[in-house]
Formats: C-alpha cells, structure tokens, sequence
C-alpha cells in the first residue's frame, strides 16, 4: 500500500504547475501556498456575502414576512461604509504604526466587525420573527445594525487584504494575484452556498442559528490564519512616510494618470446592473417558481460557479492580451442575456431555464469584475495600490447598495400597483414586480457598455474567440 502511495505521489509531482489554475501567480518569494492561505479572507467574505445577500434575505422575506424593501434597505446598509473603501486603502497605504504594519490593523479591525455582526446577528432575528415580547421595531434596529457591522468589515477586510496581495507580490504578478483573490471569493461563495443549502434542509429557525453562529467563529480562524506573517514588520518604512497624507492629493495625482472618471462610471453601471438582483433571485426562485430554501440556496452555488468560469476564461484571455476593458463590455453583453432567461422562467414555469439565467449571471459578472479591475490594476501607479483597489471596490459597493436597496424597493411597488390593477389586466401576476427590475438592468448593462466602450484600446479579441487552434496569440492592448 505505502509503495503505491509512494508511486501516486511521484506521478502527481510530474503534473506541471502549469496545468494548476493561477500557478503563474506565484513567484520565487511569495509561492502558491502563500498565496492561497492568504486568500482565506477572501473565503470568509465568501461566506458573509451568501449568508446575507442570499440566505437571510430569503428567509426574512419569506419565511419571517419582512417587506422586499426593508430587507433591501438592511442588505443595502454597508453602503454607508463603502465610499470609505478609497480612503481605507488610502490610510492603509499610508499608515503609521510602531509595529511596523501598514495592512494588518486594518484587517483585524475589519474581522472584528464581522465577528461582532454575527455574534449578534441570532439574537436580532429572533426579535424580528415577533416570537419575543419586544416591538418589531426593535427586531428591525437591531438587524439593521448587525447588517452594518457585517458589511462594514466586509468592506474593510477585502480592500486592504487585496492591497496586501499585491505588496507582496511582485509588479508583474500583481493583476493576476488580485484575480486568483476573487476566484477564491467565487469559490467561497460557491462552498459555503451548498454547505448552507445541505444544512439548512429541511429549513428551521434553529438551524439558522447555528449556521450562523459558525460563520462567526469561521470568519475569525479563517481571517487570523490569512494574515499569520504575511506583513513584513518594517518601522522604519512608517517612520520615513510624510505628515499627514492628503487624500484629495492622491486622488488628484491618480485622475491625472488617465481617465478614471469613465472608468468609475463604466464600474457603477456595470456593477448597479448586476446588483439589482442580488436580494430578489432566491426569492423569485421561491415565491414565483415554487423552490425551496435549501434549493434556492444552491442556486447561490449555480451564481457562483458560473463567475468562477468567467474570471478563469477572462484570465487566460487577458493573458494572451486581450484588451482588458473588451473582457468587461463582453461580460455586460452575457448579463443581458442572463436576465433575459431569468425574466422568461416565470411564463414558462422553467426552474431549469432559472437556473441557466443564475449561471450566465455569475458567468458575465465574473467577466466584468475581472475585466475592470485588472484594467484598474494596469493603470495604478506603483505607490497608489491600496488607493486604486479601494476607488474600484468603493464604485463597485456603492453601486450595489443603492442597486440592491432601489431594486427591493421597486419590486414592492411594482408588485402593490399590479395587484391593484393600476398595471392593466395583463400585468397582474406576482412576477410582474421582479420582471421590471430585471428589465431594468439590461437597460443600465447596455448604458455600461456605452460607457465602456471608449476605454477600449486597438481591435484586439481574445484569440480563443477570433482565431482558429494554433494561430499566432495577439499583441498586448489595453
């Protein structure tokens, strides 16, 4: 037996690196084991992204009877925090400390909130499902601000642990570390969906509660290992930084680089199109087609596997020098697609079509962030990583929670006025008030593409798409 496993290993060690997802990420300094065990924040946002954004949105509309709207307005409480993400990444480039660390107190602090939002999070939704003496109100406060918590050290730990990747990897390897973060974002989203359905099949509110009382405890472990001597102590680097650092400087020297204006307006409307949704697609599966918790969960998995095999494809294709900014424009062109078979489910009672309209939404998002922030990344001067990371996840987030909040909020409306008729007899379905904010986003997806469209350079397309096996791979344009 121990000779087989001897002759197992010795096969397995032949296997090019080359073969391995990212290995072309890892340098002699920082290896692959290194970087992956870094990504492990990146696996716990992952987890607090599927648990608010698909299983508690869910549960509080459905099975609680919490309006859309002011689950929107809770999901979409982060965006308080997320204009600072540009300053976070600022203060982090910047950061004076005895220790000698620049990234790390800003990713503790950032656990911490999760830890704390978490911790508090069962007690918040036993108040909201009316099963205590206090007013729902108090339910509503105390959710609200456990969502902040949560979102707040969401945004705070994945800005500056994305600009602590590229600190540590050399200049060259940097868009492509930042990639192999965001597919491990994906894959955590992609893990933690089917953990969650499996557990929480059949639904109880007690299951809940230990699920998310393990996410609490997983978020710390996950986030402490991630940046266990990842930061080199370096007082003297603190020490040599100038007096207060202006922000409005930094992001003055930054737009005269190039055209960030556009490029923060292409990320919001690409970013506002895919995110309308993101509270109303588990509920559609449930209220519209009849789908159960545990199975509207691992939709969430569906969602995230798609985005993976978009920032997989986008890398090989931006690697052989497609133009960066084309990736994103193609990504919003599979969004529209994508919600067209969401919006068709609901006549043809096709969970099957559903479920291939959550696919080509992970697929095309996965295109589109990859697509932009490596373009961001290409553009960034060396000394502004954690500014420019920041300004890309403050567009991205911002755009999100007015997004997420605006897209609760109509489905409300629409669906109130289609049930009172006001819509005409042909509109009077509950499917009506989803449909409208899904027709909406290919609306901004097109607006996005518009927007973006002037940032692309040369003619160039992926070769995979273009040219046939074995043609020569096209010239760099970004």
């Amino acid at each position: 037996m121990s000779t087989e496993r001897f002759s197992l290993a010795r096969q397995w060690m032949k296997i090019s690196p080359s073969m391995l997802p990212f290995a072309d990420a890892a340098s002699a300094d920082v290896p692959l084991s290194r970087l992956l065990r870094l990504s492990l924040f990146q696996i716990s946002v992952g987890m607090a992204a599927v648990l608010l954004i698909g299983t508690l949105n869910r549960v509080m509309i459905v099975e609680l009877g919490v309006p859309a709207g002011l689950v929107a307005v809770m999901v979409a409480l982060p965006l308080v925090f997320a204009p600072l993400r540009a300053l976070i990444g600022f203060r982090s480039d910047n950061h004076k400390s005895v220790l000698g660390w620049r990234r790390v107190p800003y990713l503790w602090f950032g656990t911490i909130f999760q830890f704390s939002g978490f911790a508090m999070m069962p007690f918040a939704l036993l108040i909201l499902s009316g099963d205590t003496w206090a007013p729902p109100i108090a339910g509503q406060i105390s959710a609200a601000i456990c969502f902040l918590l949560v979102g707040a050290g969401m945004h705070m730990t994945q800005t500056v642990g994305l600009a602590l990747a590229t600190d540590i990897s050399p200049r060259e390897k940097q868009p492509k570390v930042v990639a192999l973060m965001s597919v491990m974002l994906l894959l955590g989203m992609l893990g933690s969906a089917l953990v969650f359905g499996l557990l929480l099949t059949p639904f109880s509110q007690i299951k809940l509660i230990q699920v998310i009382q393990g996410v609490a405890g997983a978020t710390m472990i996950l986030n402490f290992v991630a940046i266990w001597k990842q930061e080199v102590r370096d007082p003297a680097r603190s020490a040599a930084l100038p007096e207060d650092p202006s922000f409005r400087q930094a992001w003055r020297e930054l737009k005269s680089t190039g055209p960030w204006t556009r490029r923060i307006v292409a990320i919001s409307l690409g970013t506002f199109g895919f995110a309308m949704q993101d509270i109303l697609l588990e509920p559609y599966g449930g209220e519209i087609l009849g789908l159960e918790v545990g199975t509207t969960t691992l939709l969430t998995a569906l969602f995230a596997f798609g985005g993976v095999n978009g920032f997989m494809l986008a890398s090989g294709w931006i690697g052989r020098g497609a133009c960066a900014n084309r990736i994103a424009g193609y990504g919003m062109g599979w969004g529209t697609l994508a919600f067209a078979c969401v919006m068709l489910a609901a006549p043809f009672d096709s969970p099957l079509m559903f479920a291939l309209g959550s696919l080509l939404i992970g697929f095309g998002g996965g295109l589109f962030a990859h697509g932009t922030l490596t373009s961001c990344m290409q553009a960034a001067p060396p000394d502004k990583i954690g500014l420019t990371l920041g300004i890309w996840g403050a567009a991205q987030a911002t755009s999100a929670g007015i997004a997420i909040a605006l897209g609760g909020l109509m489905r409300d409306v629409v669906s109130h006025l289609a049930e009172a008729g006001a819509l005409g007899p042909a509109l009077t379905g509950p499917a009506v008030g989803y449909c409208v904010v899904y027709l909406i986003e290919i609306v901004v997806l097109f607006a996005g593409i518009i927007a973006i469209g002037p940032l692309v350079r040369g003619s160039l397309v992926p070769e995979s798409l273009t040219e046939p096996r074995g043609a020569a791979a096209p010239q760099t344009a970004h």
